[in-house]
């Protein structure tokens, strides 16, 4: 991956998804968004937000992240928002609503590392979107969680090794030390 054309994307790192399995990974997401804003590369932050009569709500019953509380980003991310190259309100579980795709399609990225919560919807699937889009999408293993526990993480992990490639799961580590390091590329 070449730093130049990718973006760190930071999904949905809201009030309404920590909790006791995801409050873990907010120091490995502030570090990685940090790195990126110092290095002058571009970061995306989404916010999910459950409209009324959504699938969510009509198919599963689930009415969370409908308050301004719980959509607010977690306050271990707040900090960056207003240096962030964009900030995307979203109602459906991949960043690549009509804003999304033409945010990243504009800005030319090829390559999107992806972190965030949770690792087995928004995450896994704005990565299988990207994927399916022809862009390679990285997922940062350390600073991914599921609300749900480890054994979600852990299923999404497995289904992006096999869906998209295990070469594409790196470490929060290795990513800085790509940024730090200013080699331009992944192996």
């Amino acid at each position: 991956m070449e730093l130049r054309s990718a973006a760190l994307l930071v999904i949905d790192v809201q009030q309404g998804f920590v909790n006791r399995h995801s409050r873990g990974v907010l120091p490995a997401i502030a570090r990685l968004v940090e790195g990126w804003q110092a290095a002058g590369a571009p970061v995306v932050l989404t916010r999910f937000h459950n409209t009324p009569g959504s699938p969510y709500e009509m198919i599963t019953g689930w009415t969370r992240l409908r308050s301004s509380e719980e959509q607010s980003l977690a306050a271990e991310l707040a900090p960056f928002a207003d240096a962030a190259t964009a900030v995307i309100d979203k109602d459906q579980a991949s960043v690549f609503t009509s804003e999304g795709t033409q945010l990243i399609r504009d800005a030319g990225w090829t390559d999107l590392v992806l972190c965030g919560i949770d690792t087995d919807a928004c995450v896994y699937d704005s990565a299988r979107d990207a994927y399916h889009q022809g862009l390679r999408p990285w997922i940062v293993t350390d600073a991914c969680a599921s609300t749900g526990g480890p054994q979600y993480h852990d299923a999404a992990l497995l289904m992006a090794a096999r869906n998209i490639s295990a070469d594409h799961l790196v470490t929060s580590e290795v990513v800085l030390s790509q940024i730090h390091g200013n080699t331009g590329e992944y192996a």
